[in-house]
């Protein structure tokens, strides 16, 4: 029986949500599946409709007003800023390139240097207090250690990269 009701309506359906379509701002495609589902919605509720033709042609009618209304009310996006982070995954990659490359040269440095970038770096934010007692140097050493450090590595870096 909804074999024969589809097969039906079908031709009806098609032509009706054709003519509509273009007046509602959508596809007839869409008019057609939104159709489709209020039939099968009522088939599983209230059965067949006793006027097919009818209750079809005022199906299309209803959705394309409803399409029409949402069309009105919905707006684009484009007043919301844009994102320009370098989020996309390209930039996201190099970065990550990036930072295993600096991670690398870090731990070719000599003495303390490794340890001593490695927690600079580390995304636990450590404070000086926290480097000092982790390596067991004191905090006034530190900020000298961490600019020969940082000094070594711009050079074994600058000659990597004119190398290359």
């Amino acid at each position: 029986m909804t074999h024969d009701l589809v097969a039906t309506l079908r031709p009806l359906l098609t032509a009706e949500a054709s003519a509509e379509a273009h007046a509602s701002g959508t596809e007839p495609a869409d008019l057609e599946q939104a159709v489709w589902l209020r039939l099968l919605e009522r088939l599983d509720s209230a059965g067949p409709p006793r006027d097919p033709h009818g209750w079809l042609r005022r199906a299309v009618r209803s959705e394309a007003r409803r399409s029409r209304r949402t069309n009105r009310r919905e707006r684009p996006y484009a007043d919301e800023p844009v994102d320009d982070t370098g989020r996309d995954p390209e930039h996201l990659a190099l970065a990550a390139a990036h930072a295993r490359a600096l991670r690398d040269a870090v731990r070719r440095l000599p003495g303390r240097c490794p340890r001593l970038l490695e927690a600079l770096l580390s995304p636990k934010d450590l404070t000086y207090r926290e480097i000092a007692g982790e390596l067991g140097i004191s905090q006034g050493s530190l900020g000298p250690e961490r600019s020969r450090c940082l000094g070594c590595l711009r050079r074994l870096l600058t000659s990597e990269v004119a190398a290359r």
